[in-house]
């Protein structure tokens, strides 16, 4: 018999507590990490080291509210604290009693909690030592039986005469659920705590000794068998127990089967695996591979599309929120839409996007997603040299899978996601075979809708799939892969287009990253101005990303040092306070014109590039060096420049035979960087001029063009990313082969306006703009050169 001496009711700190119920007389360890309840522990601590722990409903619930707290737990005495390096607290807590609570006030920094807690005092009865002599009887039935808990300790600790102490040390040591150990918790009558413990106990006793005869069964069907048998075994026996048979498993993969939507000829390949799969031991190599094998059949998307945005006046809005100009490109998806609307199943489209590191090419691939309604997938083609990686293992393989393209119409779920194969251009290919080719099959509109994989090997329709490659140059694409995509390219950024994607998308982007706002810091166009031509030298904005980023995580340390009021507005005056020197010079212009030093322009993969050049004579016996790390088709280009200027000895003043006394040194600078192309020929032309007729070139002026041995300038590609490279070196006036004139429509307004681009036909008018002073006046022409064109012509007009 049982008697409650009094009520008392407390006030204190309360901290929810999640998967784990604590209870009276027991030490607990455990982690807090939460703000509030790191708040509600240092408060006890304070005090007198009380503190009210009570389990949340929910453990998924970070920040649980009173209604989500159950009402009984326990009154502990924190008896050891330790704070770790995470910042969390690891605490050792002694249950002292149970406590109900009455109200609980939010202080805005922790949980109080008015708990109501009584004391019952139990007189030794027959009844009551009876029932405390069933229960620790049970107990130790159940310790024998649960391998996970100590004899020894478990005896010891139930050794006692106080029925509360014992049911709670019962309780605590029991493998119940939170529900179940919270409703012990919540009986306060000690005698009622023992009659419940004794009904769980009883409970608890039957699973084991159930489970007990589930593996003695299982150990006498075993025999001998192997470890993989006896689990076999175990399962059957498991399920037989719970009235469950492997039939429900297969009507369960027949459903999905049916369900799937896959073709005529697939679904009877899968309905024989099945019937296979069932005819197999379970446990058995052959019967994985087979249900891989459906797994990956029902997981790919057969039917499932995702619902189109097809309001071309929507798509283009989100096209212009997310890109700044691309222009040509935006044009393009918004055909590909209206299309959409027009035909009623039209076949997927195939882009190729080329163009330097940088300018936005896979975001574009995810803003064209978005514009469309459709997922987006991406797949990195970079590195990659196996033909499997695209087309997959045959199922013959241990451990064969699919190949990426299948594993990424899984991740995707729908039948028509934008499909991104990005660095098309950085494949290779080896003895295990070429993935190129292998994409021939993919990218080919009139081949995917029965695209194989050799695992699957089954026909699966990617008609519908929106692909888009990205490189950065053609030139390593195989031609029949380039031959089946439409080839978009994106040139490099003007510096007026970089700073307006800076101002749009690049600050506001790193200002989130860094946790600013835009009162902490503002950027001027000018500093903008300064951070694009003095730190960064890119035809993208990677770069320009990166030192705005680190611009704003200077101002974020300042912010915290002297608070949320800190304002710094950016101009061109402060950047380097920020970014310290400056990484590149206002421009690659040479201080003063001289001798056989001519500026030439290049195309690189990164963009458009200044390339000096530099010639020098010395007294030899006509021997022509060429130094720089040039290509065989460049130093063919020198040659082919020298043989010309020997042709032109007399409209230098040089005597015909003068190359027999000089030897010409012919270097191209950074010579640890690889150069080839032709288009560099009129610019070392102009330099072995210069170099013999001892003429300074004008340092303001830059080149390129290809040369011919009867001079004639002949046209090159990249003339946006050369133009752009000029202007970024400062050089506002540039020489171009005249039939590059037709390339201008694709050169911005606002770099055509603030050039003078002069188009030539002849080596003749390249060193009539290039030279500082004429070439001196011949009296007359020597027989050989006769046929050359005349070097009377007046230049063209310049291009403004």
């Amino acid at each position: 018999m049982t008697q409650r001496e009094k009520f008392e009711t407390k006030k204190l700190p309360m901290m929810p507590i999640r998967d784990v119920v604590i209870f009276p007389y027991m030490m607990t360890p455990f982690v807090v990490g939460r703000e509030s309840s790191v708040r509600a522990l240092e408060e006890a601590l304070a005090g007198d080291k009380k503190i009210f722990l009570a389990t949340q409903h929910d453990a998924s619930v970070d920040e649980p509210k009173p209604n989500e707290i159950f009402q009984v737990g326990t009154i502990v005495n924190i008896v050891q604290s330790l704070k770790l390096p995470d910042g969390n607290i690891k605490v050792l807590v002694e249950g002292l009693e149970r406590g109900k609570i009455l109200q609980v006030v939010d202080t805005d920094r922790y949980f109080e909690a008015t708990v109501r807690t009584a004391k019952y005092s139990a007189e030794p009865t027959p009844p009551v030592d009876a029932a405390m002599q069933r229960v620790t009887g049970l107990f130790e039935q159940y310790v024998k039986l649960c391998q996970s808990l100590n004899y020894e300790t478990m005896i010891a600790a139930v050794r006692n005469d106080d029925a509360a102490k014992l049911t709670d040390t019962i309780a605590a040591n029991l493998q119940l659920s939170i529900e179940e150990k919270q409703e012990l918790l919540e009986i306060f009558d000690p005698a009622e705590r023992l009659s419940r413990i004794g009904e769980v106990l009883d409970v608890e006793i039957e699973k084991l000794n159930m489970d007990r005869t589930i593996q003695s069964r299982v150990k006498r069907q075993m025999e001998r068998a192997q470890k993989e048998y006896y689990l076999n075994e175990k399962i059957k026996a498991i399920q037989k127990e719970l009235g469950r048979g492997e039939k429900s498993e297969f009507d369960e993969l027949q459903k999905k089967i049916d369900a799937a939507g896959m073709p005529r000829e697939t679904h009877e390949k899968a309905i024989q695996e099945l019937k296979k799969l069932e005819a197999m031991p379970p446990m058995s190599a052959e019967s994985t591979v087979s249900r891989n094998y459906l797994d990956w059949l029902l997981a790919v998307p057969w039917k499932k599309r995702s619902k189109e945005i097809r309001n071309i006046e929507i798509a283009e809005k989100t096209l212009n929120e997310d890109h700044y100009g691309l222009e040509k490109i935006k044009e393009r998806i918004l055909e590909f839409l209206a299309v959409r609307q027009l035909v009623k199943n039209p076949r997927g489209s195939i882009l190729c996007f080329v163009g330097p590191p940088g300018v936005g090419k896979t975001s574009l691939g995810m803003s064209i997603a978005k514009a469309t309604g459709r997922k987006f997938v991406r797949m990195s083609l970079g590195g990659v040299r196996d033909e499997a990686e695209i087309r997959g293992h045959r199922r013959t393989y241990i451990g064969a899978l699919p190949g990426q393209i299948i594993q990424m119409m899984k991740k995707a779920g729908t039948k028509n996601p934008v499909f991104m194969l990005d660095e098309v251009d950085k494949m290779s290919m080896d003895f295990r075979g070429d993935p190129s080719a292998a994409l021939l099959e993919v990218l080919d509109p009139e081949q995917n809708f029965m695209f194989v994989d050799h695992y699957l090997d089954v026909e699966y329709d990617l008609s519908q799939v929106f692909f888009i490659a990205t490189a950065n140059v053609l030139h390593t694409i195989p031609p029949a892969l380039q031959d089946r995509m439409e080839v978009l390219r994106l040139h490099g950024y003007t510096e007026p287009e970089k700073v307006e994607i800076a101002k749009q998308y690049l600050v506001r982007k790193q200002r989130l990253q860094t946790g600013l706002t835009e009162e902490n810091i503002v950027f001027t166009d000018d500093a903008l101005t300064e951070v694009i031509r003095h730190y960064t030298r890119e035809a993208g904005v990677r770069n320009l990303e990166r030192e705005i980023g680190n611009i704003c995580r200077k101002v974020a340390r300042k912010v915290v040092k002297e608070g949320d009021k800190y304002t710094l507005t950016l101009t061109a005056e402060n950047v380097t306070d920020y970014l310290g020197v400056t990484k590149f010079r206002d421009s690659e212009v040479h201080e003063r014109s001289e001798v056989g030093l001519v500026t030439g322009l290049a195309w690189t993969e990164v963009g458009g590039s200044i390339l000096t050049t530099e010639v020098a004579t010395v007294d030899g016996k006509g021997k022509l060096t060429l130094t720089g790390k040039l290509g065989d088709v460049m130093q063919e280009s020198a040659q082919a420049a020298m043989s010309y200027v020997r042709s032109r000895a007399h409209r230098l003043g040089l005597a015909r035979d003068f190359y027999r006394t000089l030897d010409i040194h012919v270097h191209v600078p950074e010579g640890a960087i690889p150069k080839d192309g032709p288009s560099a020929g009129i610019t070392m032309a102009t330099a072995i001029a210069s170099a013999l007729s001892h003429i300074p070139v004008r340092r303001d002026i830059a080149m390129t063009g290809e040369i011919t041995l009867r001079g004639k300038v002949l046209p090159i590609g990249g003339l946006k990313e050369k133009l752009l490279a000029a202007h970024r070196a400062g050089i506002f006036e540039v020489l171009l082969p005249a039939d590059n004139e037709k390339d201008l429509a694709d050169v911005p307004e606002n770099l055509r306006s603030v050039m003078k681009l002069r188009f030539v036909n002849t080596m003749d008018e390249v060193l009539a703009f290039a030279l500082e002073r004429p070439l001196p006046e011949v009296a007359e022409e020597t027989p050989a050169l006769a046929a050359l064109p005349s070097t009377t012509e007046q230049a063209p007009a310049a291009h403004q």
